[in-house]
């Protein structure tokens, strides 16, 4: 489900930017220009290839779990930053037809790869978005759905194709109202994740110390439910779980933050078995500034 909103919003911002300067350019009948823009599309998608493998790496070799965990912390909370600018600045911009044509008409007063340049950049800034926005969703999860990923660019792509080319009327407003609603929700569960690994970081560094404790047991907790099992008791409903999950040789709790439920609300809504109360605390403040906003750009008064 994240992939395929992440996919689906970016992709289809990607595709009508393109599709709006392929209109312009055709209209003018400048063929050489066109041939730019297709170049410049091919060159952002492979740049695009080469920033995911990159950072993938880059997170690989870090090695030592406390600053892996570290990593994760940061990386969330950066995500969350760029998820909140995305959706709430971007997207007024995305769709603004008479400002993207000016760029493409100084593009093409510029310089001969003006139309290439535009393009490229436009269109490697949502390959960046997409590739920060997956890997916070797959460290989440534990998991990619090529189903999501596939299915979101396939519908991006057919939609925007009508939208510009075939000039047919689609609220756009309505897509980015439901889509940014989603990513405003997603977003705070990034910051969730990110306040977990941070604790991660400090219990596996050894570092409780600095914020005054000696042992993980003095983390304060919310909630602390449905611990995995090593044997259910009579009164245990055994549809609720799962064995051997992950290869822990236990049961599972459908709604444990590992479970086949629980992974799913951990990724999407930030949600936890046990969050200590910081974590909480972050979530719940994250979620209401998203909230906010979104409430604030879609819900102006006329």
């Amino acid at each position: 489900m994240n992939e395929f909103i992440i996919v689906f919003r970016e992709s289809l911002e990607a595709c009508l930017i393109v599709g709006i300067i392929f209109t312009l350019l055709e209209k003018n009948n400048l063929k050489n220009e066109i041939k730019q823009l297709w170049l410049g599309v091919a060159a952002a998608l492979i740049a695009s290839i080469i920033v995911a493998i990159a950072l993938n790496n880059i997170k690989q070799s870090i090695g030592n779990a406390s600053y892996t965990a570290l990593f994760e912390g940061i990386f969330m909370f950066i995500t969350a930053g760029l998820l909140w600018y995305v959706i709430f600045w971007l997207s007024k911009h995305v769709s603004d037809k008479s400002e993207l044509e000016s760029e493409t008409r100084q593009a093409m007063t510029a310089s001969g790869w003006g139309v290439f340049l535009v393009v490229f950049f436009a269109i490697l800034r949502e390959g960046f978005e997409t590739v920060i926005f997956l890997m916070g969703s797959f460290s989440i999860l534990g998991s990619f759905s090529y189903l999501g990923f596939i299915s979101g660019m396939v519908i991006a792509i057919l939609i925007g194709y009508l939208i510009v080319i075939q000039g047919r009327r689609i609220n756009l407003k309505k897509f980015f109202q439901a889509t940014t609603l989603l990513l405003a929700i997603f977003a705070s569960g990034m910051v969730a994740y990110g306040t977990h690994e941070i604790e991660e970081f400090l219990v596996k560094g050894n570092h409780l110390n600095w914020v005054g404790l000696e042992e993980k047991s003095e983390i304060k907790r919310v909630w602390d439910i449905l611990e995995p099992k090593s044997e259910l008791s009579s009164s245990d409903n055994a549809s609720m779980y799962s064995y051997n999950l992950n290869g822990k040789g236990k049961y599972t709790h459908l709604f444990h933050d590992k479970g086949n439920i629980g992974v799913f609300l951990k990724g999407f809504f930030g949600y936890n078995s046990n969050p200590n109360y910081v974590e909480f605390v972050f979530w719940l403040l994250s979620l209401i500034f998203g909230l906010k906003l979104w409430r604030k750009f879609y819900f102006q008064p006329a």
